[in-house]
């Protein structure tokens, strides 16, 4: 063999060694990846409310319905707007009267698959979160449900598809129905993204930058909370484990989260880990959305949460992997019902 030709072997050989090396690396990746989360599932299911077209259907029509409010305006679509991605954009929802609540809307995508919901964990379930909100005084505001009850009576499209959504329920307009059907709408609202591609094995969903994120995610210890298929939603956590979290958010005033709930000292300034599914499309962040940005959210949260200091370069990776949580809003979803007329 001459040495022109030796050397050209030899950085074929180099070059197919790294590309192995660099393949097996990503295959452990993965691996180790699958072994912390898991794709999304087709739809979030629940056995107390099960699917069925005509329910799925009621529940999206009354997704937008605001003749339910005390003031007309409100609906689950105001702080939820799908082409936003599910949330408002807004630092705090408004409600009824323009009221401003305490706390930033989450996205309402995958929403049905955690541990409960809102951010203090104050509704067990989208059901359940449907059924509080339109006598709640922040949100729809209605006196009593036989007032929102009578509201959809008054619109009499609403009967008959009540009627087909609950057959066996001799009087299908309640409160309790308008939930279920609601619910089942919002259960239909999942987006898989290319995350769940690289999950199921499908190595060229991931850049390579999001792939050092994804690395950089788990080694950091990211992972020990924002884990599953919702890459979070499934605990509660102190907000600020290390340091004061308002020393870098400026919040004001200091939410001291769960503590309002069960009054116990050790759930003052717990929360849901929020999910972090289509998460950058969902600013501002934090329960009071005080920070507008995602490259600075995620310093603040490796500072408070793990007590570690992130360089440019770690905070762009990180960045490219949860942009890689970003799914596709299904189609019918972007599809806006027309309501049945007041007669």
């Amino acid at each position: 063999m001459r040495a022109s030709e030796a050397k050209i072997f030899f950085v074929l050989a180099l070059l197919l060694t790294a590309s192995a090396s660099s393949g097996y690396a990503e295959k452990d990746l993965r691996t180790r990846a699958a072994g912390i989360f898991q794709p999304l599932p087709a739809a979030l299911i629940s056995a107390a409310n099960p699917l069925t077209p005509e329910k799925v259907s009621l529940g999206k029509a009354l997704f937008y319905e605001r003749r339910i409010s005390s003031d007309g305006l409100v609906s689950c679509w105001r702080c939820h707007p799908l082409s936003l991605y599910g949330a408002d954009g807004l630092k705090t929802a408004i409600g009824n009267s323009c009221r401003v609540a305490p706390r930033n809307s989450p996205t309402i995508f995958n929403a049905a698959g955690q541990i409960s919901e809102h951010w203090v964990g104050n509704r067990s379930d989208v059901e359940d979160q449907a059924e509080q909100s339109v006598t709640g005084p922040g949100a729809f505001g209605m006196p009593s449900a036989e007032a929102v009850e009578k509201a959809l009576a008054a619109i009499p499209g609403y009967l008959s598809l009540f009627r087909k959504a609950f057959p066996n329920d001799v009087r299908p307009v309640t409160v309790a129905n308008f939930a279920r059907a609601v619910g089942a709408f919002e259960r239909t609202l999942v987006t898989p993204s290319p995350f769940d591609a690289y999950l199921k094995g499908d190595a060229a969903a991931l850049s390579e930058s999001a792939q050092q994120g994804l690395a950089a995610f788990m080694d950091l210890g990211c992972a020990g909370c924002h884990a599953g298929a919702y890459v979070g939603g499934a605990s509660y956590q102190k907000f600020g484990i290390v340091e004061p979290y308002w020393i870098y958010t400026k919040s004001e005033p200091v939410d001291t989260g769960r503590f309002d709930v069960t009054k116990q000292e050790s759930d003052r300034y717990v929360f849901k880990v929020p999910p972090l599914r289509n998460v950058g499309m969902t600013p501002p962040y934090f329960h009071d959305g005080s920070v507008d940005r995602l490259e600075d959210a995620i310093p603040i949260m490796a500072k408070v949460q793990l007590g570690k200091e992130l360089d440019g370069a770690a905070i762009l990776a990180l960045r490219a992997f949860l942009s890689s949580l970003t799914g596709a809003i299904p189609e019918d979803a972007l599809e806006v019902p027309v309501l049945p007329p007041r007669e």
